[in-house]
């Protein structure tokens, strides 16, 4: 649990009633969001532990499906979110999970529009602060605290080096990077904190490198 000021400990700027489940339950579902890249036409939204028990009380599920449509956890549109996502005409089924999760307060989000699928499981670890454990089947880490860098990408020598070199030539300083591959020589993932985001144009000279599949930014902030 990373807390980096003690506005961390107090909680955030929301629309409440909780940070560890209204809040953080936001945050989650906009990096989902983020992930995927645009709108989802469809979530499946698996919940466990506390989230499972108590969502409906809590308004955990507004708050998802807030985070769905990019809302920040203060937006004063979260509480009719749920009818802004069925105007939209976005599906959504929420289900409870079984087996171990690694936090009381974990969901794992699937989402779809067209061909274009993400998959993205975290947990609200309080005041407003969320731990990132999946993405898109790729066991990765992140604090979703800092601007972040997704990159899809096949196992390949000098890959990595490529990236990093462009983030360097582009002034942009590395906090955190976390790396998982499917098999070796496979289909690889990488995340990368940063401490500014990166513009579009060093997203494009990314995808551009030799064996990147696609490049994302996941920002909260």
């Amino acid at each position: 649990m990373r807390f980096k000021n003690v506005f961390n400990i107090i909680g955030p700027s929301m629309v409440g009633p909780s940070s560890s489940h209204t809040a953080g339950a936001a945050r989650l579902g906009r990096a989902a969001r983020q992930l995927l890249g645009v709108c989802p036409e469809h979530a499946d939204i698996i919940l466990y532990g506390s989230f499972a028990e108590t969502y409906w009380g809590h308004g955990t599920d507004l708050a998802l499906v807030g985070g769905l449509l990019d809302y920040s956890p203060d937006d004063p549109r979260l509480p009719d979110a749920a009818e802004e996502a069925d105007h939209l005409g976005m599906t959504i089924q929420f289900d409870k999970g079984s087996g171990n999760y690694p936090h009381p307060n974990f969901v794992r989000i699937r989402l779809q529009q067209g061909e274009r699928t993400a998959e993205l499981a975290g947990a609200s670890i309080g005041g407003g602060n969320i731990e990132i454990h999946e993405m898109n089947g790729f066991d990765l880490r992140g604090s979703g605290q800092y601007p972040t860098l997704a990159v899809e990408h096949q196992d390949s020598k000098g890959v990595l080096a490529d990236i990093t070199r462009t983030l360097s030539e582009s002034e942009l300083n590395i906090g955190f990077m976390d790396v998982d591959r499917k098999s070796r020589s496979g289909e690889a993932m990488t995340v990368i904190e940063l401490d500014s985001a990166p513009v579009q144009e060093v997203l494009d000279r990314i995808e551009q490198l030799p064996h990147v599949t696609r490049a994302v930014v996941i920002n909260l902030d």
